[in-house]
């Protein structure tokens, strides 16, 4: 029988599977992240915000913040980062045959030949008014006829320069057409698969779980912090960054400008064990259904993990560790690669298949992830008795390995 004490347990109401779908469908191309963060999750952030809270914007990019005590910089101040932006492919050139050549971003060449695409547009006659043009697809070959022997056989792939989008154009002036309706170099190119359910229970596929899943963890986990009365002692922003897949730009600008004292970036994260090639590599044992993982290595702060940990432990919601090496891999590094002093980590949900057309979660996962934040920040509020608890705890508390216990075989 489901516990409803522990959403985790259970099935995804619709209602937030439907909150997930409209993040993921909105588009957000690297650069262009306002349908994401203006057009959803601001308005939701506006209707859950605590009293006194603060939707904020900024001018050089398109992230949110819900600030929960707008202008209290004397708060320990903890931010929880998802990124909006999703990759995407971009229009090279045109061919006077009418093919749009493009580039392949974060994408391998052969995962995209064959699926649907959209091309969003600036108006050339309205700089600033965008179209969006369906119905193409992405082709490299044309057809197994005309490929390579090596190709055929799978002894040679695709190289990311056959890349072109075929909007079925014909007749006189190919190339005319297609720079009539103004296409140009630049154009972005989303995937058009929206997210559905997948054939196991609690399970769904599509394309841009990366990173639309992040920032649903913050915001619904601002819904719930909300819902338990906000925060009293310290002051939380839940954010969604832009520019991640092109070096996690926009985190270091929100970190820089709002100084938080610690940071939990929260991003997809690999299914290793269902990995095709990598069992054998002996990678972490993280895998989908397991509940969320928490990041350990690289820059991630050991207090802060155990205060995730405690909270992961003591509510018995699933988690698992995920070793990352030099680099956290997500907006979790925001901290230091912005230059600000704070503690760090990153927690995500395993997924599989990342950046292709059909990534794959389990909304478990996504649950237990969302109720790991929101419950970490309610134990830091409630740890910050008088003001300066947590910031000393943080400056004097760091681990002493010369202090760790000498331990026997037990025999």
């Amino acid at each position: 029988m489901a516990d409803h004490a522990k959403p985790w347990t259970e099935s995804m109401p619709d209602e937030q599977f439907q909150f997930i779908h409209d993040i993921l469908a909105a588009p957000s191309p690297i650069g262009l992240e306002a349908a994401m963060t203006q057009g959803v999750l601001r308005p939701y952030m506006e209707r859950i915000a605590p009293a006194g809270a603060a939707v904020r914007n900024f001018k050089g990019h398109a992230g949110v913040v819900l600030d929960t005590h707008p202008g209290r910089d004397d708060l320990f101040t903890v931010m929880v980062i998802g990124h909006a932006d999703k990759i995407r492919m971009q229009v090279r050139s045109i061919g006077e045959d009418g093919k749009v050549w493009i580039n392949s971003d974060s994408f391998l060449p052969t995962t995209l030949i064959g699926h649907e695409v959209s091309i969003f547009s600036e108006d050339p006659a309205a700089p600033g008014s965008y179209r969006r043009f369906d119905g193409g697809t992405v082709e490299a070959l044309g057809a197994i006829h005309f490929a390579d022997p090596k190709v055929r056989s799978g002894d040679q792939g695709v190289k990311k320069e056959q890349l072109y989008v075929e909007l079925q154009v014909h007749g006189e002036e190919k190339k005319k057409q297609i720079e009539d309706l103004g296409i140009r170099p630049g154009d972005s190119i989303l995937m058009n698969r929206p997210i559905r359910p997948g054939f196991s229970p609690d399970t769904f596929y599509g394309a841009y779980l990366d990173n639309g899943l992040g920032c649903f963890v913050a915001a619904e986990s601002a819904r719930l912090v909300a819902e338990a009365g906000g925060p009293s002692n310290i002051r939380v922003l839940f954010a969604a960054a832009t520019y991640e897949e092109i070096g996690r730009f926009g985190s270091r600008v929100l970190v820089s400008e709002m100084r938080p004292d610690a940071v939990i970036g929260v991003d997809v994260n690999h299914d290793f064990v269902a990995a095709p090639g990598i069992g054998d590599k002996r990678m972490s044992p993280v895998t989908m259904g397991k509940g969320f993982t928490m990041s350990v290595g690289a820059i991630v702060s050991e207090q802060l993990n155990r205060r995730v940990e405690t909270v992961a432990r003591d509510n018995d919601i699933p988690i698992q560790r995920d070793a990352v090496g030099p680099d956290t891999g997500t907006d979790g590094m925001a901290g230091v690669l912005g230059n600000v002093d704070c503690a760090a980590t990153s927690v995500g949900m395993p997924i599989r298949n990342m950046h292709t057309i059909s990534e794959s979660g389990c909304t478990r996962d996504v649950l237990a992830c969302t109720h790991a934040v929101a419950e970490t920040l309610k134990a830091l509020d409630a740890e910050e008795t008088e003001p300066g608890t947590l910031a000393e705890r943080f400056r004097n508390q760091h681990p002493r390995l010369d202090q760790a216990t000498p331990q026997r075989h037990p025999g």
